[in-house]
């Protein structure tokens, strides 16, 4: 088969994952609407759940619930607990603290990834306006904490781990400076965030093999738009970060972008520099 042909093809099955992501969410809101958004939220992180069991190694589980973690390791006189987290993907080989179907809890050195789920995201809060807590820069503020565990040190010497943010829908401007401050803020630990199907931002901890290679050069954030791309990017970026060896051997097929994505950095201000 010619290589453009089975780049094509891998493309559309890479798209079908925004697809089918989308398609499912939107049944349950087709049936009972804004009912009740607590059980549609809860719905939507089972349905991601779900989508990423589908790819990640045997040896790591997913579920939902909270990280607690405490660097006095024998007299426990430093407890440290996250707020609840949608997703949370751990080693299978770790022993956790308390675990009933997909609820976990987990000491954070067994953690690989984190991910908060929203069905819709703003670009920044406005204290005259509802819904606050589905504002970007809110968002990135609330894993901020997770700064708390050593382990979540995004510049420290213990294994990258992946935190993403992941909302279904987000119609509004790609940049804003509340959330390129709040992502400065962050530092690097939240590290990838899809806003709908066609808007993706990665951290980077340098520009220097990128091609093209952006007038910046250090560590940063860069805004990218992926048409119908942007679900599986996010899916694919997690599980070469989770995974005990990147898996090199599977980049043709986990980022199918002709020419890489950075030919898709978006206009005019995508990079978001960092000290």
């Amino acid at each position: 088969m010619p290589i453009q042909r089975t780049r094509q093809r891998v493309r559309e099955f890479q798209e079908s994952i925004t697809r089918e992501l989308t398609l499912t969410k939107d049944r349950v809101e087709f049936l009972i609407g804004n009912a009740n958004w607590g059980v549609v939220g809860s719905y939507k992180e089972a349905i991601l759940r779900k989508t990423i069991s589908q790819f990640l190694p045997t040896n790591l589980n997913i579920g939902t619930g909270f990280i607690i973690g405490n660097p006095d390791h024998f007299n426990g006189q430093n407890e440290q607990i996250s707020s609840q987290l949608d997703i949370i993907i751990y080693e299978d080989k770790s022993p956790v603290i308390f675990k009933e179907g997909d609820f976990v809890i987990i000491t954070e050195s067994a953690v690989r990834a984190v991910i908060e789920v929203k069905t819709k995201v703003i670009n920044y809060s406005n204290t005259t306006t509802n819904g606050q807590d589905n504002a970007l820069n809110k968002i990135i503020e609330k894993i901020n904490r997770l700064r708390e565990f050593e382990t979540f040190n995004p510049i420290g010497v213990h294994r990258k781990k992946f935190v993403g943010i992941f909302s279904y829908d987000h119609e509004q401007d790609f940049s804003n400076e509340r959330v390129d401050e709040a992502l400065r803020i962050s530092n690097g630990l939240v590290n990838h965030i899809s806003l709908g199907p066609n808007k993706f931002i990665r951290y980077w901890e340098n520009t220097d093999r990128l091609d093209p290679r952006p007038v910046f050069q250090g560590r940063c954030y860069i805004r990218y738009n992926l048409t119908d791309l942007s679900f599986s990017y996010f899916i694919s970026n997690l599980l070469h970060i989770v995974a005990d060896e990147d898996p090199v051997e599977r980049y043709w097929f986990s980022f199918p972008i002709e020419g890489t994505k950075e030919r898709y950095r978006a206009e005019p201000r995508p990079i978001i520099e960092l000290q």
